[in-house]
C-alpha cells in the first residue's frame, strides 16, 4: 500500500513539475525591435527587442544582456547602472546612448520626442 502511494505522489509532483513545459515564449512581433548598435559598432541593426513594463521600458539585446529605462515626463532616464542616458532627437524618435551602446526609440515610446 505505501508502494502505491508513494508512486501516486510521485506522480502528482512530477505532473507538477512539467506544468510550464508547454508554455512557450511568444516570439517578439516586427513592431516590438527597435535598432541599436551594441558594443561600439559603428552601424545600427533591428536586434533588439523592447518590452514595456508600466513607466519602464526593457531593452533586450540579442546576446542575452539588457538596458532598462524609465520614461518620465521628462523624457527618458536609465533605471538601473551607473551610468546616464544621453540623449539625442532625432526626426523620428531619439537616439539614446549608454556607455558604448546605442538605441534608437521612435517617438511613440518617448514623450515629447525627447
Amino acid at each position: 500500500m505505501s508502494t502505491r502511494i508513494s508512486s501516486a505522489l510521485g506522480l502528482l509532483l512530477l505532473a507538477a513539475c512539467n506544468r510550464g513545459e508547454g508554455a512557450a515564449t511568444p516570439a517578439p512581433r516586427p513592431e516590438d525591435k527597435i535598432e541599436c548598435a551594441l558594443h561600439g559598432a559603428a552601424s545600427f541593426a533591428r536586434d533588439c527587442v523592447v518590452e514595456h513594463h508600466g513607466s519602464e521600458v526593457i531593452i533586450r539585446h540579442p546576446d542575452g544582456g539588457f538596458r532598462r529605462f524609465e520614461v518620465t515626463n521628462g523624457g527618458l532616464t536609465t533605471a538601473d547602472g551607473a551610468q546616464d542616458a544621453i540623449l539625442t532627437p532625432r526626426a523620428d524618435g531619439v537616439e539614446a546612448a549608454v556607455g558604448d551602446d546605442r538605441y534608437r526609440l521612435p517617438s511613440t515610446m518617448v514623450p515629447d520626442g525627447k
